[in-house]
């Protein structure tokens, strides 16, 4: 990948790290000790703060705010003005009327995991947690964690369906059992949790008749051989990556190998 790129007017502290290919906006500001990962986007006026710990392919929209000590992991959108807060009971002064500082209060940082997305405006409490692939509506306001696949809409934000790894909101075909429209990955809901997703199973492959081979041509021969994938084989998506298959899908693919993790956590 490329060397980071960073718009003249960023301000980026020279003691955070930003990865191969992450492109930095105008007027974004990077704080100090934070790392950022491979191939992430930080949109005009954007703000992280110091110490936050971002993975790989992390968009962060214009004007959005990401305090300390969030952790991001691979994947995670942040939309236009999302704010990703950090004190459970915010004061400008002690009861004394003293100033606070750095070391007057304990912040609590959001955690937001792989390829999870926070719609504009929208804001998370300090402390919790978005999980995977978990989608927060336009203007929520999240006041407690949000399940893996979950969608979350309102004031305080409350689960309205589930979406699959591709964005899109899955459609019960039975009980307890999603199916994303666009994919064909299915999901399975027990005790209010949804865990997947499960491909479907593939087609038997079409097999040509042996008396239309030519004798002699290997051409001929791997027509219908069992080794060709059939439609809907879960091998050919895009090599494991299935963000691949959305056209114009707002993420690009994020590492399924839990290591790979964006570095750090809540402390």
């Amino acid at each position: 990948m490329t060397e980071p790129r960073i718009a003249a007017t960023a301000d980026v502290d020279p003691s955070a790290t930003i990865g191969t290919g992450t492109v930095i906006w105008h007027l974004a500001q990077v704080r100090e000790h934070a790392a950022l990962g491979e191939g992430c986007i930080l949109g005009r006026g954007a703000y992280v703060g110091p110490g936050v710990r971002i993975g790989d392919r992390v968009k962060l929209q214009n004007y959005s705010l990401v305090y300390e000590p969030a952790v991001l992991e691979d994947g995670v959108f942040v939309g236009p003005a999302a704010v990703l807060t950090n004190d459970v009971y915010p004061r400008s002064t002690d009861i004394d009327g003293t100033l606070k500082r750095d070391g007057d209060w304990s912040a609590e940082g959001v955690v937001v995991r792989r390829g999870a997305s926070v719609g504009a405006r929208a804001v998370i409490l300090a402390g919790r947690t978005v999980g995977r692939y978990a989608l927060v509506a336009a203007g929520a306001v999240v006041i407690r964690d949000v399940p893996d696949f979950a969608l979350v809409a309102g004031t305080p934000a409350r689960r309205v369906g589930w979406v699959g790894r591709a964005g899109v909101t899955l459609r019960e075909e039975s009980p307890g059992r999603w199916r994303c429209p666009r994919t064909g990955e299915t999901y399975i809901e027990a005790d209010g949790l949804l865990t997947g997703p499960e491909f479907p199973a593939p087609p038997a492959p079409e097999r040509e008749d042996p008396s239309h081979t030519a004798p002699g041509d290997p051409s001929e021969t791997v027509l219908g051989n069992s080794s060709q994938a059939a439609p809907g084989d879960p091998s050919q998506v895009a090599s494991g990556e299935p963000f691949e298959t959305v056209p114009g899908g707002p993420f690009q693919a994020a590492s399924a190998d839990p290591s790979e993790a964006a570095p750090g956590g809540t402390s």
